[in-house]
């Protein structure tokens, strides 16, 4: 029951947290946020942009800090990663154990979900949807209750589907199994193995199975346009990643500087009335000056002028 006890304090302190940060509200962006009328709107013209957890890797990163972020950059929808929401929820620390990945199992197979509840209720109040989870619990090594927690988590944060690099073909029958019987879908990464077959196996064992497309790693990987794969493929795309990359496994790039049709894949979007969301995933070189959330609202600049 100590998990139980943790969550509900948790919980509790959330809360109490909410409470303090409303009473703050002059000096919260967060808390101004839920206050007002005026929400963070990265809905552009139809087309979701959202951003992942990934591109403020440089910065501090707690489940609170992760949001500042996003009202910040004007977003309105993330796919959340793993380490911040679990950290919150009361998970175990990294120690380097040799038994921690048994420690993370056992705490995963016995907690609960109020404290995922509590971010998908806190995010939503400021304006920001979480359509999609990453946790690091979707591998072959980790256990069907460990598993099932990632789905369970999923759905108490709002989100539509999990996301995971793509893995090998008995574990994509395995997690599209699970999927099922969660009612959720599971969007499969991929980054220079991307080829126009890769997901061929997967989409075909299940129909839970989908692709969470980075259409930088396409244009690198497969020195092409993904344009004809996601419009063979876009009621199977879960979410998809924006990034710039050269062809020939290049670099990644700012935005309009690489070979990735960024513009183009926007407009077929936008024409075709796609319902997925495209993630901005900042990954280039930060430049001298600047940080994380300010190159973020360049790349969300960048979309709004490609869907104008």
């Amino acid at each position: 029951m100590k998990n139980q006890n943790v969550s509900r304090r948790r919980f509790i302190g959330t809360g109490m947290l909410a409470a303090a940060g409303l009473a703050m509200a002059s000096k919260s962006s967060v808390a101004e946020a839920i206050l007002s009328k005026a929400k963070p709107n990265s809905k552009i013209n139809g087309i979701q942009i959202g951003v992942i957890t990934y591109s403020f890797r440089s910065m501090p990163g707690s489940i609170e800090q992760i949001l500042q972020y996003c009202l910040d950059c004007n977003i309105n929808a993330i796919e959340l990663m793993g380490d911040a929401a679990e950290t919150y929820a009361g998970a175990p620390k990294r120690d380097g154990s040799a038994d921690f990945n048994s420690k993370m199992a056992e705490w995963r197979e016995n907690t609960f979900m109020d404290s995922f509840t509590a971010i998908r209720k806190m995010y939503n109040a400021a304006g920001v949807n979480i359509y999609a989870w990453k946790p690091n619990a979707l591998g072959a090594k980790n256990t069907d209750s460990e598993i099932d927690y990632a789905f369970n988590a999923g759905k108490a944060l709002g989100c539509s589907h999990v996301t995971v690099e793509l893995p090998d073909d008995v574990q994509t029958q395995r997690l599209g199994d699970i999927a099922e019987k969660h009612n959720m879908m599971v969007g499969y990464h991929a980054h220079l193995q991307a080829t126009p077959t890769l997901w061929d196996t997967a989409l075909n064992q299940s129909a839970h199975n989908g692709i969470n497309l980075d259409i930088g790693h396409y244009t690198a990987g497969t020195s092409t346009s993904p344009v004809d794969f996601i419009m063979k493929h876009h009621d199977r795309i879960t979410s998809m990643h924006l990034k710039d990359r050269k062809f020939h496994e290049g670099p990644n790039m700012p935005w309009g500087q690489g070979d990735t049709p960024i513009k183009e894949v926007l407009q077929l979007m936008k024409k075709n009335n796609y319902k997925f969301p495209a993630t901005i995933e900042f990954e280039y070189n930060i430049p001298a000056g600047s940080d994380a959330v300010k190159e973020v609202i360049k790349c969300r600049e960048y979309a709004k002028a490609a869907l104008a």
